[in-house]
């Protein structure tokens, strides 16, 4: 084998179909398109979800709610947790630098305590939102919530 005679090999190259190059060629008169209709027209092309003509899947499904474009997102906080963040940080004072700190919660997240669990230290906390469970047992253990 020499440079001169490098062949591919063999079935791996595939002419291209010369497609409306005359009756001769096979591949002349409806160039592969059939007869008539939309899809033997040029610039020819279908929706991403035409169905035929056939009333599509979006269409035939109902609408149902709405997005509240008022919608205030909180991330919840149950006492329980505090209680674990302030063991394990050695904290007395939660708030919203601390928990971003510690990567407990992102920078523009909107914070609401949940009375969920129990409290044994006494905190003094700052969030967004309260829940009433939640600043009973805060301030059941001497401890304050400030709402920001």
């Amino acid at each position: 084998m020499e440079l001169h005679n490098l062949r591919p090999a063999k079935g791996s190259v595939k002419k291209r179909k010369r497609i409306a190059r005359g009756q001769g060629s096979g591949r002349g008169g409806t160039s592969t398109r059939g007869h008539k209709g939309q899809k033997s027209r040029s610039g020819y092309s279908r929706k991403r979800s035409f169905e035929g003509g056939q009333m599509p899947l979006q269409k035939r499904v109902p609408k149902r709610g709405f997005k509240n474009p008022n919608r205030v997102a909180f991330v919840p906080l149950n006492v329980s947790r505090l209680q674990e963040i302030a063991e394990k940080y050695n904290l007395s004072t939660i708030d919203m630098e601390t928990l971003v700190s510690n990567g407990i919660v992102r920078k523009n997240d909107k914070i609401k305590i949940l009375g969920k669990g129990n409290l044994s230290n006494k905190l003094t906390v700052t969030a967004h939102a309260c829940s009433d469970s939640a600043k009973t047992a805060i301030e059941g253990q001497g401890g304050s919530i400030t709402i920001v």
